[in-house]
């Protein structure tokens, strides 16, 4: 196996762990505890750290230290943003072709959370990413998936997104831009995907309010 491979493997390695909470934000990180728990030596190790400092995941702090960075709300309110310019467009985009199987599926997900009302975290996550993901493949968008993957990223890592258990006014936003699509309506589409992000925009400060 070579060097390049083992820097990769744990690359994947501390970043889903740090992504799926195992690390908590604002954890500090040593190279030698790092190194005997993924057993590896440093070379391989320094290698994935620098990969995930470029990402703004950790950060080296003056005394050299890795710090495990927390996402901030005013972070998280400039990806919402961002988001919304990006899948507004896709969705008034996406309803000039229509509906699509992916899309299909996708509203068939979301409906059962109209039904649970509870689930957990990790499971609405993937049915979300699979909604916003049909909607710029319906939309014919080559490069929007992998922006949208890096923002998504960040967003995972929030202690404010990750504290929430219910889903549902969630999944009627993502059933309204579906429908939207599937009558052909982008102005609607784009108004449903629009108020959508607003409405997670309001969630966002709501918590933050009730903490």
């Amino acid at each position: 196996m070579t060097g390049e491979t083992l820097s990769q493997s744990a690359y994947r390695r501390l970043r889903d762990d740090i992504l799926e909470g195992r690390i908590a934000p604002n954890t500090i990180l040593t190279e030698r505890d790092l190194a005997e728990r993924l057993g590896l030596s440093r070379t391989p190790l320094r290698s994935a750290l620098s990969m995930l400092e470029s990402e703004q995941v950790i950060e080296r702090m003056a005394n050299g230290a890795l710090l495990v960075r927390q996402v901030s709300v005013e972070q998280l309110l400039d990806i919402f943003q961002l988001r919304q310019i990006l899948e507004r467009a896709a969705a008034e985009r996406a309803a000039g072709f229509g509906l699509t199987p992916a899309l299909e599926e996708a509203r068939s997900r979301q409906l059962d959370y109209l039904q649970e009302g509870r689930t957990d975290f990790e499971t609405f996550w993937q049915d979300d990413g699979n909604f916003h993901l049909a909607v710029a493949a319906a939309a014919r968008l080559s490069l929007l998936p992998a922006l949208l993957a890096e923002q998504r990223a960040i967003i995972r890592r929030s202690s404010v997104i990750r504290s929430h258990t219910t889903f549902a006014d969630q999944a009627r936003e993502h059933v309204a831009v579906i429908d939207a699509i599937a009558a052909r309506d982008p102005a609607g589409a784009r108004t449903a995907m629009a108020r959508h992000f607003d409405q997670m925009r309001a969630r966002t400060l709501n918590w933050l309010d009730r903490t």
